[in-house]
């Protein structure tokens, strides 16, 4: 873990030991109108533990495919995954199981509409019988309350804007202590003063925490304001085309986005993004 990475890990008091994701030559493949197509292909890279690692690329390069193969919800074709240590699959096993060390959040909300946010907040550790209700909901009352989110507990998602609800279901996502958070273009549909308020938010609960998160997004600057490293991927099928440091001190505040390096990350990235946009385009015209 380098110096700057365990400073931030360690602020509050807490250091991220867990979390740490190795990704060896994976492949995987899937059928598409009866002809195989390889999304991604020898893809390898290290996440240490307690890193922010964001991921860009392209549109259907194969980001999502990826992040699915870590959470479990489908097997790779080669090649192998650990988290500390401990293979989730490889050879012998193509598929990880689902397990609260991994959790998702999705673009579009999970949250149960007909339950209350507080419901939503405890009802993985009760149906796993992890905690007992009362447990979960001091629990879910406490992550709440460090959320910013004192007042919202009997209240239903519906009545909450798009931002508090992302907010309630990273609570949801840390009620279970996972290990690695995985984020699917969260904020996506956010409007863009929204989703500077959840960007603090995050890093807050970062902060707090030392949660290892593996972010996929389209939006460079959230990767570049968010992230210790982003990753960006080749167009399809997906593997690592560079890595950038995010030579940024953390904690961050969004005076960052006016420096001169920022600026020079962005243009960096983006030219980088771009060429393997363009190759993407290209692929697509002679599919379709």
């Amino acid at each position: 873990m380098n110096a700057q990475l365990r400073q931030t890990v360690q602020r509050g008091g807490q250091t991220s030991l867990r979390g740490a994701i190795e990704i060896v030559d994976v492949v995987k493949s899937y059928d598409q109108g009866g002809a195989s197509v390889q999304a991604v292909d020898h893809c390898s890279l290290s996440i240490p533990a307690g890193e922010i690692c964001m991921i860009v690329g392209p549109s259907g390069c194969g980001k999502t495919t990826l992040l699915n193969a870590i959470a479990g919800f489908h097997g790779i074709d080669g090649g192998a995954i650990t988290l500390d240590g401990r293979t989730l699959c490889g050879q012998g096993r193509p598929k990880a199981e689902i397990g609260a060390d991994r959790i998702v959040v999705f673009q579009n909300g999970a949250l149960f509409p007909w339950k209350t946010n507080l419901d939503n907040v405890a009802f993985g550790p009760i149906v796993q019988k992890r905690l007992t209700k009362a447990e979960a909901y001091e629990k879910a009352r406490e992550l709440m309350a460090e959320a910013g989110l004192s007042g919202h507990e009997r209240a239903y998602p519906g009545e909450l804007s798009s931002g508090l609800q992302r907010r309630v279901e990273i609570v949801r996502a840390l009620m279970n202590d996972p290990a690695v958070l995985l984020l699917d273009e969260p904020y996506r549909a956010l409007d863009a003063l929204t989703k500077s308020v959840m960007h603090e938010a995050l890093l807050e609960t970062y902060y707090r925490t030392g949660v290892t998160i593996f972010f996929i997004t389209h939006d460079l600057e959230e990767a570049i304001f968010l992230g210790h490293r982003v990753v960006a991927m080749t167009s399809r099928p997906c593997r690592p085309k560079r890595i950038f440091e995010i030579d940024i001190p953390h904690p961050r505040s969004y005076d960052a986005l006016t420096s001169t390096r920022f600026r020079e990350l962005a243009a960096e990235i983006s030219a980088c993004v771009d060429e393997e946009a363009i190759k993407s385009f290209a692929l697509g015209e002679r599919e379709g």
